[in-house]
C-alpha cells in the first residue's frame, strides 16, 4: 500500500458515521443520505448488520475514516466498497476488498458477488481485481461474480 500512516482495521458500531461521510463524498455512485434511507439503509440499520450477518472494515487517517468495505456473508456479497476522492490510487480499495473476499471465503462463500454501475472506473477495477459479470440486473446494474479460492 501506498499511503503513509493510513491505519486498516475492522469497523466497529463507533465507525459507521464516518462510513457514511465517505459514502455520500464519493465521485461515483453517489447517493444522499434521503436516498439511502429511502432504501433502508441508514446508520441503526448498518450498526445493527454488524452485530449479525455483516463485517466492515475501515482505512483510517490520523483517526478520520477515508475508505470502507461492508461484506454480507448470509448474501455471500459485497455490500458496500468506497473511497474519499483524495485517497483514491493508494491501493486502500484494493486491501478492503481483498478483506472482505477474505472474511467471506472464510465463512464458506464460494461465488461473492456485488453489483456496480455499467462504464463506471468501479467497473473497470473490479475487472482488474478478477470479477466478471454475470448479468445486467433489472435495474441496470451489472452483477459482478468473482470465485473464491479453495
Amino acid at each position: 500500500m501506498n499511503a503513509p500512516g493510513i491505519i486498516l482495521r475492522p469497523a466497529h458500531e463507533r465507525d459507521v458515521p464516518g462510513m457514511f461521510h465517505v459514502r455520500t463524498s464519493v465521485k461515483e455512485n453517489l447517493l444522499t443520505l434521503q436516498q439511502m434511507r429511502l432504501m433502508g439503509i441508514t446508520p441503526e440499520t448498518v450498526a445493527a448488520s454488524l452485530t449479525k450477518d455483516s463485517k466492515a472494515w475501515v482505512a483510517e487517517d490520523r483517526k478520520t475514516i477515508v475508505a470502507f468495505s461492508i461484506a454480507d456473508r448470509a448474501a455471500g456479497s459485497i455490500f458496500a466498497l468506497f473511497v474519499l476522492p483524495e485517497y483514491e490510487g493508494h491501493g486502500l480499495g484494493t486491501r478492503l476488498l481483498e478483506m472482505a473476499v477474505a472474511w467471506l471465503t472464510e465463512n464458506g462463500a464460494k461465488r461473492i458477488w456485488l453489483t456496480t454501475a455499467p462504464k463506471t472506473r468501479a467497473l473497470a477495477f473490479y475487472r482488474r481485481n478478477g470479477w466478471t459479470c454475470a448479468r445486467i440486473e433489472k435495474n441496470g446494474e451489472l452483477r459482478l461474480e468473482f470465485q473464491a479460492a479453495g
